[in-house]
């Protein structure tokens, strides 16, 4: 930073005590664009450096105006539509023991025995707690292993892969950049495999050449007795 750079900043923060002195100790009432633009600039300072130069708000403010700009553009409360409640947790859970702990138990099967423990629940409210749980119904489920059986079967074996999403301001605005990783599910060791705003197929299919070009030359990429690369399960 030249010397120039270092007055304007030494004039900027004189300035700013200036205003606070006229201000006399009364709150500065800030508009909802000027606190997003606060956060904004606030969250690339960090908290050290906001504790040296804020003056207006606290940094715990500034960086929970940060937060909450993240939190409203994923609130979808105005957008939700009316329509029967779902199923309480613990009675979901009930059902979902139920159909794992009996194989041969249907709807109606399940049906009564959470009745005789005082909890009334439909045969399509059942049907529809399995299916997302992913518990096909009697007599298939009996018939076939379970997810659950198999991973214990296989956990040695096995990397699972999902995406999570960050927030970074860029200079189109705040943007969400979705990252893909893999973990070893036996070490719980995690790698991430790539980062993009979209992930199409063209990027889907590069991350699978390099995953592949990374399991047959890389000697910790953990395989199976005959040497062939782990399955990956996307949950």
């Amino acid at each position: 930073m030249n010397q120039r750079q270092l007055q304007v900043i030494d004039y900027l923060r004189e300035e700013n005590r200036v205003l606070r002195e006229q201000l006399g100790g009364r709150r500065v009432r800030l508009n909802d664009d000027q606190r997003r633009r606060l956060a904004v600039r606030a969250k690339a300072l960090g908290r050290k450096i906001l504790a040296e130069v804020a003056t207006i708000v606290t940094p715990e403010t500034l960086l929970a105006w940060h937060r909450k700009l993240i939190a409203q553009k994923y609130d979808g409360t105005a957008h939700r539509a009316p329509g029967r409640p779902r199923a309480a947790a613990g009675i979901e859970s009930l059902v979902v023991r139920m159909a794992e702990e009996n194989r041969d138990w249907g709807y109606r099967r399940i049906e009564g025995a959470l009745s005789n423990l005082g909890h009334e629940l439909a045969r399509s409210t059942i049907a529809q707690i399995l299916e997302r749980h992913g518990i096909e119904p009697a007599p298939e489920r009996s018939r076939k292993t379970t997810w659950k059986e198999f991973l214990s079967r296989h956990w040695d074996l096995i990397v699972a892969t999902d995406f999570f999403t960050v927030e970074v301001w860029t200079r189109q605005g705040l943007q969400r950049f979705i990252v893909l990783f893999f973990i070893d599910l036996s070490t719980r060791k995690v790698e991430i495999a790539g980062i993009a705003p979209v992930a199409n197929g063209l990027w889907m299919s590069q991350i699978a050449r390099n995953l592949t070009e990374c399991g047959a030359g890389n000697p910790d990429w953990k395989t199976v007795p005959d040497s062939r690369p782990r399955p990956i399960i996307h949950r």
